[in-house]
C-alpha cells in the first residue's frame, strides 16, 4: 500500500487529508462524495483517522479503484489487453505453423503464474495473538447513520475446502461483534459457504484469514465470479504476470499474501451463528439483520507502516462501477464460449448489475434470444440477474445509453417478453422470498411495424388520473421513439397492479407505463429513476403485461401487497455531517448539483 501510494501521489492522483476526520460517517461520507465526482475522483489518503476523540495510528487509502484510468494503473496494463489474454488462453489450437507455435508456447509459459508460491521466510510483523487481539486498534469504518456496528468492506477472505483440495478468496463485509470477533457475511452461491457446511456437518471448526492491503488487484480478484474451486489468486497471476507470494498463517493452516499490510486469522465455530446487519449495501439500501457465521480472530499481525484500505457502498455510482466494469470485459470471452450467438454484454452501474443486463446477440434462429435468456439465468453468478434487454447486432454500443435506449424503443416486442422466475441475489429486497424471485426478460431485435401516437402529457396525465386517481404526476421518455414510455408518480392507497387492466386503452399511445412512489422520485431524473425501478421489482409480482402494453410497480411494498419482508430504508448520508464537511472545504457546497443528481440525501429527492 505505500508503494501504490508514492505512485499515486506522483501521478497527481492522490488526495491527502492531514486534518483528524472520524471513521464514524466522516471519512466515509468524504468517500462517498468523491467517487461521484466527474470521472471518479481522486483516490484518498486519510493519514489522522480517529473513533471519536481517540487517534488511530493507521492511515485510511480510499477510493484506490474509483477511475478506470487508475484500475488500469494498477494492473500496469489497460483492461483490453486483460480481456485479450483471457480469451487466447480460452481459444487455444493446435499450431499450424511456427508463429502460432511461439503463440501457443507463450500462452502455455503465462499458465505458470497461476500457481501461488508459499515463502519459506516470511517477513517480521508486530504480531498480537489471543487476549492482545483488538480489533479497536484497527480504523474499521462506520458508512451509514443505521448501520448495526463498523464493517470491514475490503478484507480479502481465505478459506480452504475441508479436504483441502480447494482454496478460495472472497470479498465479503465483516461486522465487528467485538473486539476480536467478526461477522462474515459469505452469500449462499459463495465457496466459502460451501465450504462452511462441509465442515459444519462433520462438527468441526473452519479456519477463515482475513487480509487487508497489500497488493490492490487481491482485492479485486475476491469478487471475480470463477467456477467453484478455482483459486482467485491463479487469475491475479495471469493478470500480474507473476506467481502470488503467500505466506503461512500463524494460529490457522491457511495461506495470505505475503505483503499484506494486515491479516486476521482464526476459526468460526460450524454450529454457531449470530445476527448481522443491517447494513447499508452497494445496492444503495440497508439489508436486514440475518444469521452468519463469526470468526473469532485468534492472531492480529501487521506489516510495518501499515495501511487500512476501505471502500464505501451504497447508491451508484461507487468504485464498483470500475472495479464490476473490469470484470465484466474480463469474462465475456468466457461467456461468448458458453453462449453462442452472444457478441457483447453490460452491467450499468446504477442497475446495480445483478438488477439489470443488456446484451447484444447475433440470433440464428427464432427463440434464440430466450436460449440466451435462460442460460443467463442458470449460468454461475450471472444466475441472480433479475432483468435482461436482448437487442441485435445493429444496436449502438451498449455503453452508449442515449442511442441504445432510443434503439430499444424502436424494436422492442412486448410479445416476445419471458417472465420467469428463479435465484435472486442475498441482497435483493423485492422478491417476496429471501433469495428467490421473479425475472423479466425483454426482446428488442427487430424493428417494430406499427408505432404509438403519443399524447401529449397533460392530455395522458388526465386519463390516467381518470383510471387511476392515485396518479400525481408523469414524465414521458423516448417520444420520438415508435415505443414511448412513461414514469407515473403515484401517492398510492391501495395495490396498483389489480387496476392495471384498467389502462388497457391507453396501450395506442404508449408502450410502457412504470409507477413510483411521488414522495422520493424525481421523474426528471433516469438515471436514480432506474436505479428505484429495477432495486424495486419482482417480475412476478409487479408487472403486468398484456402486449402491447406493459405495466410496472417499481413503489415501496409492504402490506398492501402482503410483501411480509422488511422493506429497508435507502443510503441516504447524514446531514449534519455533509453540513459540517462542506463548512470545513473538505466536500463540495451542498449546492452543487451532484447531491441532488445521485439523491446524496434525503431532503434532496424530488
Amino acid at each position: 500500500m505505500q508503494e501504490l501510494i508514492a505512485k499515486l501521489k506522483e501521478r497527481g492522483d492522490l488526495r491527502v487529508f492531514d486534518t483528524p476526520l472520524d471513521i464514524c460517517l466522516e471519512i466515509p461520507h468524504i468517500a462517498y462524495i468523491e467517487v461521484k465526482k466527474p470521472k471518479g475522483g481522486q483516490a484518498l489518503l486519510f493519514t489522522q483517522p480517529k473513533r471519536g476523540d481517540t487517534p488511530l495510528e493507521i492511515p485510511v487509502l480510499m477510493n484506490v479503484f474509483g477511475a478506470k484510468e487508475r484500475l488500469e494503473f494498477i494492473l500496469n496494463r489497460s483492461i483490453e489487453d486483460c480481456q485479450a489474454q483471457l480469451e487466447s488462453l480460452l481459444n487455444l489450437q493446435k499450431p499450424k505453423s511456427f508463429k502460432d507455435f511461439l503463440g501457443l508456447a507463450k500462452n502455455l509459459y503465462s499458465l505458470r503464474f497461476s500457481l501461488p508460491k508459499i515463502s519459506k521466510t516470511p517477513p517480521k510483523r508486530q504480531v498480537f495473538e489471543g487476549a492482545q487481539v483488538d480489533l479497536n486498534k484497527l480504523p474499521i469504518l462506520t458508512t451509514w447513520e443505521h448501520d448495526a456496528a463498523p464493517f470491514i468492506t475490503m478484507g480479502q477472505i481465505y478459506t480452504q475446502s475441508l479436504d483441502k483440495k480447494h482454496h478460495n478468496l472472497g470479498l465479503y463485509r465483516l461486522q465487528v461483534q467485538g473486539k476480536n470477533r467478526l461477522g462474515l457475511h459469505w452469500q449462499i452461491h459463495k465457496d466459502s459457504n460451501h465450504f462452511f457446511h462441509a465442515y459444519k456437518e462433520t462438527g468441526m471448526k473452519m479456519p477463515v484469514s482475513v487480509a487487508i492491503g497489500g497488493d490492490a488487484l487481491y482485492a479485486w480478484c475476491g469478487q471475480a465470479p470463477l467456477p467453484y474451486g478455482v483459486f482467485e489468486l491463479a487469475l491475479y497471476g495471469l493478470i500480474r504476470g507473476k506467481c502470488a507470494q503467500l505466506m503461512p498463517c500463524l494460529t490457522n493452516p491457511l495461506a495470505v499474501p505475503l505483503d499484506a499490510d494486515i491479516v486476521l486469522e482464526g476459526w468460526v465455530d460450524t454450529s454457531r451463528l449470530e445476527m448481522e446487519g443491517p447494513f447499508g449495501d452497494h445496492t444503495g439500501f440497508y439489508t436486514p439483520k440475518e444469521p452468519y457465521p463469526v470468526l473469532e480472530v485468534q492472531a492480529m499481525h501487521l506489516k510495518d507502516k501499515p495501511v487500512y484500505l476501505a471502500s464505501v457502498v451504497g447508491k451508484p455510482p461507487l468504485e464498483d462501477k470500475y472495479m464490476g466494469y473490469f470484470t465484466e470485459r474480463l469474462f465475456l470471452p468466457l461467456l461468448k464460449k458458453s453462449a453462442q450467438g452472444l457478441i457483447d454484454y453490460h452491467m450499468p452501474e446504477n442497475g446495480v448489475f445483478h438488477n439489470l443486463i443488456l446484451a447484444q446477440i447475433a440470433p440464428s434462429y427464432s427463440g434464440h434470444a430466450h436460449q440466451i435468456m435462460h442460460h443467463f439465468w442458470g449460468a454461475g453468478q450471472m444466475s441472480f440477474v433479475k432483468h435482461a434487454i436482448f437487442v441485435g447486432k445493429d444496436a449502438p454500443k451498449l455503453t452508449n445509453y442515449p442511442a441504445l435506449f432510443a434503439h430499444i424503443l424502436d424494436h422492442l416486442d412486448l410479445h416476445q417478453s419471458l417472465l420467469s422466475c428463479g435465484v435472486c441475489d442475498a441482497l435483493d429486497h423485492a422478491s417476496p422470498t429471501y433469495a428467490f424471485g421473479g425475472k423479466l426478460g425483454l426482446v428488442a431485435l427487430e424493428p417494430t411495424p406499427h408505432p404509438k401516437t403519443p399524447l401529449e402529457e397533460p392530455e395522458l396525465l388526465a386519463r390516467l388520473k381518470e383510471l387511476l386517481p392515485q396518479v400525481q404526476n408523469l414524465k414521458q421518455y423516448g417520444l420520438e421513439s415508435k415505443n414511448p414510455i412513461a414514469v407515473v408518480s403515484v401517492a398510492k392507497t391501495t395495490p396498483l397492479v389489480p387496476l392495471f387492466k384498467n389502462l388497457e386503452p391507453l396501450a395506442p399511445h404508449v408502450s410502457a407505463l412504470i409507477f413510483v412512489d411521488s414522495h422520493k422520485n424525481d421523474l426528471n431524473n433516469p438515471y436514480m429513476l432506474l436505479w428505484r425501478v429495477v432495486n424495486n421489482i419482482d417480475a412476478k409480482r409487479d408487472i403486468w403485461l398484456k402486449p402491447p402494453l406493459i405495466c410496472i410497480d417499481a413503489t415501496d411494498k409492504g402490506a398492501l401487497e402482503g410483501h411480509t419482508r422488511e422493506w429497508p430504508k435507502e443510503t441516504d448520508c447524514t446531514l449534519s455531517v455533509l453540513e459540517s464537511l462542506a463548512s470545513k472545504g473538505l466536500i463540495p457546497p451542498l449546492s452543487d448539483p451532484l447531491y441532488e443528481k445521485y439523491h446524496i440525501y434525503h431532503s434532496s429527492k424530488g
